[in-house]
């Protein structure tokens, strides 16, 4: 059983959700990353999804925009990326990473070095968003011959045939896009995604996670009482992008640790 599917498991034991916290790997600097990682799941992420740095992020708003560019700055590419998380796996080896981001970076180092170099960094999930589940076969393929799983998005307007296609070849969970729009939105619709998480579960056998427009404790707790997994990740971003240095862990840590409880008593 892969780390994904065991963190879910023993959640579903315990009767609990997932919260799962997205930051850009090399935001504000890269040195800052792997404290930040460390600092998440000792306030309770049960998975942290890691955006690699992309100068053209289609899916992104303003915000994590923001974030790219800055990490872009600093020279972060794919490669230290999973650096970073290897660093990270000296002292955790039992936390899920899943790594987000865009086709190009993965293209460039090749599908078969990506998916070599993931597997020895410790990478457990690749979520590809501007690849379709039909032009992805070759890179999942690889992918599950490592053991890492390919996580796929599906959004309002999935229709049927869709989510069947994501059916077949994803593993780990399916990342729900609440809204239409890009990230950081805030018109979350908590009915609509009330009523489009059954349905995606009548199709798809794996835990559902929804994220975009999560951004306080209160809607965190909503979509975790219709959800398998919270996905937060413009909210933190602004975080760092507002914190000083000597504070940046702390105030992260108390915003995730408010939403874990929120979460925790949905």
């Amino acid at each position: 059983m892969s780390r994904i599917a065991s963190t879910f498991e023993k959640l579903r034991r315990q009767g609990r959700k997932a919260l799962i916290p997205f930051v850009t790997a090399g935001d504000p600097a890269p040195e800052m990353t792997v404290p930040i990682m460390h600092a998440l799941v000792a306030a309770g992420a049960d998975i942290l999804e890691l955006g690699v740095p992309f100068s053209d992020p289609m899916a992104d708003g303003p915000t994590i925009q923001r974030s790219s560019e800055r990490a872009l700055k600093h020279g972060v590419g794919l490669g230290d990326v999973l650096r970073m998380v290897t660093e990270f796996r000296r002292k955790d080896p039992t936390s899920p990473v899943v790594l987000m981001g865009y086709a190009n970076p993965v293209e460039a180092m090749g599908y078969e070095r990506f998916a070599d170099a993931a597997r020895a960094a410790g990478v457990d999930g690749v979520l590809v968003v501007d690849y379709p589940p039909e032009e992805s076969r070759e890179l999942t393929a690889l992918l599950r011959s490592r053991g890492i799983d390919s996580i796929f998005l599906l959004a309002p307007t999935s229709v049927d045939a869709r989510i069947d296609e994501v059916a077949r070849v994803a593993s780990g969970y399916v990342y729900y896009v609440s809204l239409k729009g890009v990230t950081g939105a805030s018109h979350l619709d908590l009915r609509e995604v009330a009523e489009k998480v059954p349905c995606i579960r009548s199709h798809v056998k794996l835990p559902v996670g929804v994220g975009f427009g999560i951004r306080d404790p209160a809607t965190a707790q909503a979509v975790a009482a219709v959800s398998d997994a919270v996905i937060v990740g413009s909210r933190l971003v602004q975080e760092i992008e507002k914190s000083a240095r000597g504070e940046l862990l702390t105030n992260l840590s108390s915003l995730v640790s408010a939403m874990r409880r929120a979460i925790d008593g949905a």
